[in-house]
């Protein structure tokens, strides 16, 4: 069996501000702008081979998979949404609001998760 080449949408994604690959334990979503410029997704459950290929194109990447669950479904249910192809809402930030790629990754790998092709630590001082 061959693993699927995710290039055409992980390129869709690279060129969506606030695009980015989230993995889960349910698997993967691979968010981006379509070619009408709403929102779009891909998701399926062939999660490091989409990692790899997104990682190596330098797609922002949050893996949570290593994270308890508790923490996980508390940033799911009470903190931000990423904000794709648009203007993020202004703070504060929380449950029901769309905040920057950066500030939600920042917040996953404090949790523990594995975050990829972004520099969180410049975002933070950019930030404050």
């Amino acid at each position: 069996m061959h693993d699927r080449d995710y290039s055409a949408d992980i390129a869709k994604a690279l060129a969506t501000l606030g695009g980015h690959l989230t993995i889960g334990r349910g698997g993967f979503s691979l968010h981006y702008l379509n070619e009408y410029g709403g929102q779009s997704s891909l998701s399926g459950y062939d999660c490091d081979t989409v990692k790899q290929q997104a990682i190596a194109a330098g797609l922002p990447v949050i893996d949570s998979r290593c994270v308890d669950f508790d923490k996980v479904a508390r940033l799911a249910i009470s903190g931000p949404m990423i904000c794709v192809g648009g203007a993020p809402d202004p703070e504060p930030w929380g449950a029901f609001s769309y905040a920057p790629l950066v500030v939600v990754a920042r917040a996953y790998a404090a949790a523990g998760a594995e975050v990829y092709n972004l520099d969180l630590e410049e975002a933070a001082g950019a930030a404050a």
